[in-house]
């Protein structure tokens, strides 16, 4: 049973924002130590991502682990009951269940079409959940993710060079006998 009324409900919950939260300020303190500059919740990209990092084309994604539904199985209709299989961080209200079991699942859909358009379009996109923000494990995410952006960078920046196969004898240097100098062999 809540202990709120439902007008108190509501206020709550209309409290919280999708822009600035502690999460996502937490992941951008994080990224500007270490050297990184983005951009906030870009318009002109699907789902808004809220971090773009151009230069890496990458988009990050900070996720509320109740919102958009981490580690919770989808739950199966059994004789009209719902049977939710929560995890550690995402627990589903048992109040208004049918409510908030299709609103995770709309969240959940939109997440994963969002990141389907975007991976046409060229960016990579990287989730950081609510969770892995945890003051114990914060610094090992965060570090974890800009090895992450480091490596896509060098992956799409990396030079494919291919040298061709020398020939035996053609432009090679022969060793000296003791005493001479090093001569290059010349073919004709």
């Amino acid at each position: 049973m809540d202990k709120l009324s439902p007008q108190q409900r509501h206020a709550n919950m209309a409290a919280i924002h999708s822009k600035g939260t502690k999460p996502e300020m937490i992941v951008r303190r994080g990224l500007w130590k270490r050297g990184f500059r983005y951009r906030l919740n870009a318009p002109d990209l699907p789902g808004h991502p809220d971090l773009v990092l151009r230069k890496y084309r990458t988009c990050i994604f900070v996720n509320g682990c109740f919102w958009h539904g981490h580690n919770v199985a989808l739950p199966q209709i059994d004789n009209g009951q719902w049977i939710i299989d929560n995890s550690e961080c995402c627990k589903i209200p048992k109040t208004n269940r049918d409510f908030w079991v299709r609103k995770i699942r709309r969240n959940q859909a939109r997440d994963i079409e969002q990141q389907h358009r975007l991976a046409r379009l060229g960016w990579h996109c990287i989730t950081v959940w609510e969770c892995s923000l945890k003051p114990s494990i914060r610094e090992q995410t965060l570090t974890s993710l800009a090895y992450t952006l480091n490596r896509i960078w060098l992956e799409d920046h990396a030079v494919q060079v291919s040298y061709p196969e020398a020939e035996e004898g053609v432009g090679t240097m022969l060793a000296a006998e003791e005493g001479e100098e090093y001569e290059t062999e010349k073919t004709e």
